[in-house]
């Protein structure tokens, strides 16, 4: 009976936090860090894309068409990195005003 009761009245409670960007220090910082993962990321998928190009035109021309596959996957999953690095603030920030607006 007293832990239902407990249990009501956290529930009853309205508790609300807010992302803070002036709490911490060097918070700037690590968003520059971030924002140079992020590029750095781009470059190795820029990177992978050409040599994924070149592993699939090798494999063309030299009539082995699995390191041809091989190659056209690792295009496939260079475009997909490179478009969840370039829509990464999106994706988490619509999730974050998602999960914000539930009640």
């Amino acid at each position: 009976m007293i832990t239902q009761l407990v249990a009501t009245k956290m529930l009853e409670a309205d508790i609300s936090i807010t992302p803070n960007t002036t709490a911490i220090p060097g918070l700037t910082t690590l968003s520059t860090l971030m924002g140079s993962v992020m590029a750095f990321g781009l470059v190795l998928a820029f990177g992978g894309f050409v040599a994924s190009a070149v592993m699939m035109g090798i494999g063309h021309h030299s009539g082995n068409p699995q390191f041809s596959s091989r190659g056209k996957s690792g295009l496939l999953w260079c475009l997909v990195a490179a478009l969840l690095i370039g829509g990464s603030n999106l994706l988490i920030n619509t999730f974050f005003h998602l999960g914000s607006s539930l009640s």
